[in-house]
């Protein structure tokens, strides 16, 4: 019954290997007839050992992985790099490409763990949502590599078959002991007779040489012309081209529009400083203690600026068709300098928050702008912006409305001026700030009541508390 079923499989496993090709069939022939039979005894573990024979690809099959959905006004962007590449095994939700759109750079993470196969865009391409963009094979590593240990228990008998005739010529060099030393001995006599002659034949070789000749001087080369040497460009002439970013180009394009819709118009004030500077000289050191959070002018502009929008609802409203919409709360953009370009990601109804809260939710979102972290719900939306553009030593500047907004305001660096007061000139810091509106919402008198509400409550902080300006 032992022979019966041997021959079964050999059968089988022939006909399997004329299927697969010689190299298979190679392979199948090295097969001894012990292991045959013992594979008889096990249909099952002989199905096994066929099936890695004649299987070369993974089981499991390769799952592709699509752009995601970004945002309800987001369809494209534009693929900035590839973290991985074909081969690479990646973990669940690691990072495998990053996709820059009109406003945040989104990442696409592995869905499970496995293997990369296929890269289906290339880098700075556009793609849209939904697009196939890999291929991933699940897997929890790579088994298939030489260094496996069951790759090394399997490269362990072939060294074994390998070195058998190596053993056999060992066991004939004990025969072939005598005739090496016969060999090695002729050798030795033949180099002692050419040492014997040697000094001989170098008299000989002496004697034989013919008398130095006199070195004869070589005849002066003509001089040459020198060519007349050109002269250095100063300076480097060098030109550098960059593909403009997607958020470079939709900056770009939103200003532009902005500067060709809107009827923009730009008021200035200077404000003195002294109060809101000894405020938070007072209480700075307090707050971080208690807060953790820096105390700085932002947070005192924003809150200002929730009160004077109170009194002027025409700033923070917006155009949309030929409607004027009025909104009772604000939602503060705030500008931010980026590497990647301006953002203005948004506190949330600022109007009912004081000091500290603002400042912690400002802080928080510059944060995530420089970490590249801001969601598109911290970008959307937005009624009224701040720019300051004092951080970097500006002293004067017209912001651009960020539409369709109504208006922004700028500030600048504080700069110490001789001013009057009361008659008399003194040193004050000052603050030149600057407004900026469009005139089909704000008239002039709005403007400037809405700039001089900004500077009385700067000046005086405790106008802040009153429940309406006086």
């Amino acid at each position: 019954m032992l022979r019966n079923s041997s021959r079964i499989i050999a059968s089988s496993s022939t006909s399997a290997l004329r299927r697969s090709g010689a190299r298979a069939l190679v392979v199948a022939r090295n097969v001894a007839a012990p292991q045959v039979a013992r594979v008889a005894l096990k249909p099952q573990s002989a199905n096994l050992i066929f099936r890695s024979a004649f299987h070369s690809s993974s089981l499991l099959l390769a799952e592709t992985v699509k752009v995601p959905q970004m945002a309800e006004s987001i369809t494209e962007g534009t693929l900035k790099q590839w973290n991985k590449g074909v081969g690479d095994f990646v973990s669940q939700d690691e990072e495998v490409a990053t996709i820059e759109t009109d406003k945040i750079d989104v990442s696409v993470n592995a869905p499970m763990a496995g293997k990369i196969t296929e890269l289906l865009a290339d880098e700075d391409s556009t793609v849209a949502v939904g697009q196939d963009l890999f291929k991933i094979e699940p897997g929890e590593g790579d088994g298939s590599g030489s260094g496996s240990p069951a790759a090394k228990e399997e490269s362990q008998p072939s060294g074994a078959a390998r070195s058998e005739p190596k053993s056999a010529e060992e066991g004939n060099k004990d025969d072939a002991a005598p005739a090496a030393k016969k060999e090695k001995d002729a050798g030795d006599k033949v180099l002692k007779e050419q040492d014997e002659k040697a000094p001989q034949m170098d008299k000989a070789s002496e004697a034989q040489k013919p008398a130095p000749k006199k070195e004869e001087k070589p005849a002066p080369a003509p001089k040459k012309e020198e060519a007349p040497k050109q002269e250095k460009a100063l300076g480097s002439r060098n030109e550098t081209r960059v593909k403009m970013s997607r958020m470079r180009q939709t900056i770009s394009t939103r200003l532009k529009a902005s500067q060709n819709a809107a009827a923009s118009l730009t008021t200035f004030n200077e404000i003195d400083m002294s109060s809101l500077m000894e405020f938070r000289k007072l209480y700075k050191d307090g707050i971080l203690k208690a807060d953790g959070v820096k105390l700085g002018f932002m947070s005192a502009f924003a809150k200002a600026s929730c009160l004077a929008l109170k009194e002027i609802p025409a700033a923070n409203a917006s155009i949309e068709g030929d409607t004027i919409v009025y909104r009772d709360y604000v939602d503060l953009s705030v500008a931010v300098a980026t590497p990647k370009g301006l953002v203005t990601p948004v506190v949330r109804n600022a109007e009912s928050m004081g000091l500290v809260e603002i400042e912690k939710a400002i802080a928080e979102l510059g944060k995530k702008a420089r970490d590249n972290k801001l969601g598109i719900e911290d970008m959307s939306g937005g009624s009224f912006t701040i720019s300051n553009g004092g951080v970097f030593g500006s002293l004067y500047g017209t912001p651009i409305i960020n539409l369709p907004q109504a208006a922004v305001l700028g500030m600048h660096a504080i700069k110490e001026k001789p001013v009057v007061v009361d008659g008399q000139i003194v040193i004050r810091p000052i603050m030149v700030v600057a407004l900026t509106y469009d005139h089909r919402l704000l008239d002039g008198r709005e403007a400037v009541t809405f700039l001089v509400r900004i500077k009385e409550y700067i000046e005086d902080s405790r106008r802040m508390l009153l429940p309406s300006p006086l």
